[in-house]
């Protein structure tokens, strides 16, 4: 109705299109000119923030670096002495075990005089228990000379950790030598060329 009364010259639905029309073509450029000011202020955003970003991401290396160094060479140190003291209780507890039941297996595989020959020799149960006693023997032998390979290897892979720590005091810039020699999650030490 405000409509109406302020165009008189035109009546009724005509003077509400021809006034919407109006609005509408001067709502168009404005429109525009907003949605050119919400790009620029989105392009100079990002551009504000790139650098910032950037800033915070090194920041954020530069301090988790030496904390995760820290944190993996504390865990080793912590691990070790644990494996050491599992190495110590295996020699003690469970190599001394193995022996006696080998013995006794040995003495019931033992042929007690009469003599068997040909397939029935073979097959019998004594001598394959006594096989396969021997063939666990030997894979606790191979387990503890392994355990044994891998607490030197650690201790060695300490020791180069060490003096490559001496190292880095004396080169504080040299960050060359800082990756010549890497450890892995298991353990071993790993150099360039190798």
């Amino acid at each position: 109705m405000s409509l109406m009364n302020t165009n008189r010259t035109t009546s009724g639905p005509a003077a509400i299109s021809v006034r919407a029309k109006d609005v509408a073509a001067q709502a168009i450029p404005v429109g525009k000119t907003a949605v050119q000011g919400v790009r620029q202020g989105v392009q100079g955003a990002k551009e504000w923030a790139a650098p910032r970003l950037e800033d915070a991401v090194q920041g954020a290396k530069e301090w988790a670096a030496p904390r995760l160094e820290d944190a993996v060479l504390g865990a080793r140190e912590w691990a070790a002495p644990r494996l050491e003291d599992a190495a110590d209780a295996v020699d003690t507890t469970v190599a001394p075990k193995v022996s006696s039941a080998l013995r006794t297996t040995a003495a019931q595989v033992r042929p007690s005089g009469t003599k068997r020959t040909g397939i029935r020799r073979l097959l019998d149960w004594r001598l394959l228990l006594g096989v396969g006693a021997a063939m666990a023997a030997a894979g606790a032998g191979a387990a503890i000379t392994m355990r044994r390979r891998y607490a030197s290897a650690t201790a060695e892979a300490k020791n180069a950790t060490e003096s490559s720590e001496d190292e880095r005091g004396t080169q504080a810039g040299d960050a060359a030598s800082d990756a010549a020699a890497g450890s892995e999650v298991n353990g071993r030490v790993t150099t360039p060329g190798t």
